[in-house]
């Protein structure tokens, strides 16, 4: 099955979340399984199917490593489930310097500010990596391709350093 396809949309890194809703509710409402309680088992499961099918479809277009990492699928470069590690030491030094000021920020004499602080960092990283991601996922080029998994490897990198600042957010909430 593929994704795009199934929302009737054109694959492009930058996808219309809204329209990506309105036909997921569509597809949703045609094999909800609830709408086959009265017919068969097999029909019932089918259904159960289909709706995971398309669960899994939203989840991946949605979430724009995910969607990346799908396109570079789709062109033959699958990292989806790699352990390769990235070869640029200027990176690898930035990630270093990132956790480091991330682990100092519960005690940080303003955490507040120190949260601001690193939020946009990370969103000066997201916008780095994504910007180019589009151009390089359309092409067919096995040299633009491999730059765009590269692209990917380090968007994976900002958006774990996001899920790490939101647990750091959360356990000063508490």
């Amino acid at each position: 099955m593929r994704y795009f396809e199934l929302f009737g949309l054109t694959p492009s890194y930058q996808v219309d979340l809204a329209k990506l809703n309105q036909h997921y509710l569509e597809l949703q409402r045609a094999v909800h399984p609830d709408k086959f309680a009265g017919k068969s088992e097999r029909e019932k499961l089918l259904a159960v199917q289909k709706t995971a099918e398309i669960n899994d479809a939203l989840a991946t277009l949605k979430h724009p490593v995910k969607r990346a990492e799908y396109m570079l699928s789709e062109k033959g470069v699958d990292i989806r489930a790699e352990q390769q590690t990235l070869q640029d030491p200027m990176f690898l030094m930035e990630q270093m310097e990132l956790r480091e000021a991330l682990s100092e920020i519960p005690d940080a004499a303003d955490p507040d500010d120190a949260i601001a602080d690193f939020e946009q960092q990370i969103k000066v990283l997201d916008k780095r990596y994504s910007s180019e991601l589009g151009e390089l996922l359309s092409s067919n080029d096995n040299a633009q391709l491999q730059k765009a998994a590269d692209h990917i490897r380090k968007l994976k990198f900002v958006y774990k350093l996001k899920d790490e600042l939101s647990r750091i957010e959360d356990s000063l909430l508490d």
